[in-house]
């Protein structure tokens, strides 16, 4: 995007992002727990280099959409709505009341998740089983935050969503 982008293209373009950020963690998700995760998969990794890069990529992408939507989409979704842009826990705090994400506090304990993948990925097959299994479950969650935030930008770009264009979600 370019300096001169205006802000209904930013929005446009940052749904589209996070669209396609939103189908590879759906389809790697699927891929990665369609047989079921078990101790034994993750304990040998080194030996297993095709899941290991699934997993790479689940912790990656569960992590890219995170950052994304938090710190990319839903800052101009407030400024659309010419609401104050804060800190990220303070814009989650807004996405909540706005119905554009289940929890703040979740959203922030997703976070250290996603910190736990990464850093115990070497050193601990049960403590990364368990935080893998947690971002399993939490995948709806982030599908269903984009899925929100991107209709409120849609609409607030004035694009094909419906509604009155407040960026609110029913």
């Amino acid at each position: 995007m370019n300096p001169g982008t205006s802000r209904h293209e930013r929005l446009t373009f940052l749904a589209g992002v996070v669209r396609r950020e939103a189908d590879h963690l759906a389809w790697t998700d699927a891929r990665v727990y369609a047989a079921g995760l078990t101790l034994s998969d993750v304990a040998s990794l080194r030996q297993q280099p095709e899941k290991a890069e699934q997993i790479d990529a689940f912790v990656a992408r569960f992590g890219r959409l995170q950052d994304t939507l938090a710190g990319a989409l839903l800052p101009r979704l407030l400024e659309g709505l010419l609401e104050p842009v804060g800190s990220v826990l303070d814009n989650l705090n807004r996405a909540e009341r706005l119905g554009w994400v289940k929890s703040a506090s979740d959203w922030a304990r997703l976070r250290l998740l996603r910190n736990r993948m990464v850093h115990e990925y070497v050193e601990d097959a049960q403590e990364l089983l368990d935080a893998l299994l947690l971002a399993h479950e939490a995948v709806a969650d982030l599908l269903d935050a984009t899925a929100r935030m991107t209709l409120a930008a849609d609409r607030l770009a004035g694009g094909s969503g419906s509604g009155s264009g407040s960026g609110m979600v029913a």
